[in-house]
């Protein structure tokens, strides 16, 4: 598949290694191609283009950049060249200003999250929040002594989510799908919740993990309705071995 990788830091580069590495197709969008030269050396099946000319390229298109500035770069994209398509948004609303006690500060509230502003902005772009709760060096084949991590996701279109959950399959996470796009309230925050170990203590080797554990059959009128509706769920921290 032709990956479109809206951004050239860490985390766009990490995610594009991934994707050479499962023998995808990636072009990076940059408006500085230049500080991608030892990147490239490293990587030389990817191409170097700018936010218009990858996202042109991509069959599923990666948005990574700074939460401020994920508008400006989707408009640089182009919105023709965003129509139908998947946008797997990794993204944040960080304020640019220091943590405090390792907390950060959003520049959104909990009544409106940042990719639900990007999809009321780009309506004919496809958007899943995805990649977003997590540092750079884990989210390609995390390795943890209890297991795979859980990658929530959430959008609009079932179809899109379908196709990052398989990318997030392939990276080697399980999927946990939150629903529409009104969910990425929650999952953006994560993001603090995640950043605080690494602020405070230099630890920032984790990942998030959702427990199920199934409900006592007697529960229910019948076996179907209890694997309809599931059972209780728990929340963990994974830590790497």
């Amino acid at each position: 598949m032709n990956i479109g990788m809206l951004g050239s830091g860490e985390v766009a580069k990490a995610l594009s290694r991934g994707f050479l590495k499962y023998n995808h197709s990636v072009m990076l969008g940059t408006r500085h191609p230049e500080k991608l030269g030892e990147w490239s050396s490293m990587n030389p099946d990817a191409k170097i283009g700018s936010f218009a000319d990858a996202a042109a390229f991509g069959e599923l298109i990666i948005l990574a950049v700074k939460g401020s500035a994920a508008s400006a770069v989707l408009h640089s994209a182009g919105a023709a060249n965003l129509k139908g398509k998947t946008v797997m948004d990794a993204t944040n609303p960080i304020a640019d200003v220091p943590p405090v006690n390792g907390v950060l500060k959003f520049t959104t509230n909990l009544e409106q999250s940042l990719m639900e502003a990007l999809q009321k902005e780009f309506p004919e772009a496809r958007f899943v929040k995805a990649f977003n709760c997590v540092g750079h060096a884990c989210m390609v084949d995390p390795k943890f002594k209890d297991g795979k991590p859980t990658m929530f996701i959430c959008g609009n279109d079932a179809p899109a989510k379908r196709s990052v959950g398989k990318v997030a399959e392939q990276f080697g996470w399980e999927v946990a799908d939150m629903g529409g796009a009104e969910s990425a309230r929650a999952i953006e925050p994560l993001s603090m919740l995640w950043c605080i170990p690494g602020f405070q203590r230099n630890d920032w080797n984790h990942a998030f993990k959702l427990l199920k554990q199934p409900a006592p059959m007697p529960n229910f009128p019948n076996s179907g309705e209890a694997a309809q509706r599931g059972g209780p769920t728990a929340f963990q921290w994974i830590k790497l071995w």
